[in-house]
């Protein structure tokens, strides 16, 4: 079946089933392999990507439910222009150890800032829900500090 997603900024036309995964489309299917697959239940946040400037688990929403208009944004296109603020800050405060969660950690982490540009450390914890197995806590929270001081 014929699908028409948005992504990053472009139309893609293709040929895969209603309930196929996004995360899997996104990687197999348009090739970028930025959003990472974690535990397929929603649970870690790897897959994380925006819809219409929601931060989503890519995981488990079917294509379906994006097709059609859904503004799709993946890490390569949070990027398209250069380093967001988010980007420069993970690199600032050395926030990634294995990396592997970090794609999904700053889509998470963007989208939070739109709505939320001063997050108290409990608001980020209650909002930012993905996993860093390595334990960078500290240093997003420190991350997303240094952010909201420079938008003040």
């Amino acid at each position: 079946m014929a699908v028409t997603l948005k992504v990053n900024g472009q139309q893609h036309v293709l040929d895969v089933e209603d309930d196929a995964p996004l995360l899997w489309v996104i990687r197999d299917e348009i090739g970028l392999t930025g959003t990472k697959f974690g535990c397929g239940i929603a649970q870690c946040g790897a897959c994380t990507v925006h819809a219409n400037g929601e931060a989503i688990r890519s995981c488990v929403t079917p294509v379906s439910a994006v097709a059609n208009g859904t503004e799709i944004v993946t890490i390569e296109g949070l990027s398209a222009n250069g380093l967001t603020p988010v980007q420069s800050a993970w690199i600032e405060h050395q926030v990634p150890q294995c990396g592997y969660c970090q794609s999904g950690m700053i889509m998470a982490v963007s989208a939070l800032l739109k709505t939320n540009p001063h997050p108290s450390d409990e608001e980020l914890a209650g909002a930012i829900t993905n996993i860093c197995r390595c334990g960078t806590y500290p240093r997003i929270r420190a991350a997303v500090r240094a952010l909201a001081i420079e938008k003040a």
